[in-house]
């Protein structure tokens, strides 16, 4: 479909959607979040179908094979179809324990900011 000989890793990590820009997937390479072969690689290393990449993006750790290239960007469901997702099962359990314990940004109850009647008490306190 949209292959080519040579590809950049940065690149190629944009156009199958593991990062939202071009930059950021090259930022990524800079401070030696993506990995072949257990070493760092630079944004402008050529990708090659069969190559094994790991991955850190801001909430999961990949590790991908690559079954394609893929030159421009495209839908979600185009773009899993030039890469195989091989992370071990222990990253996805811990991914979903994660996601299980995220905090939704609602307070506790009764827990923080002190409510209207606190707050009434504290002042007649502070009166007396």
């Amino acid at each position: 479909m949209l292959e080519k000989e040579k590809l950049r890793i940065d690149k190629y990590l944009w156009a199958i959607r593991l990062f939202k820009t071009r930059s950021q997937a090259g930022d990524a390479c800079d401070k030696g979040k993506v990995k072949f072969l257990g070493n760092n690689i630079k944004a402008s290393k050529n990708v090659n179908i069969g190559e094994e990449y790991e991955v850190k993006t801001e909430n999961k750790r990949w590790i991908i094979k690559v079954t394609g290239l893929l030159e421009k960007r495209v839908q979600y469901s185009e773009a899993i179809k030039f890469y195989t997702d091989i992370t071990p099962a222990e990253e996805l359990d811990r991914i979903a324990f994660q996601a299980a314990t995220f905090n939704t940004g609602k307070r506790l109850s009764k827990v923080g900011r002190p409510t209207k009647k606190d707050k009434r008490d504290i002042d007649n306190f502070m009166d007396k």
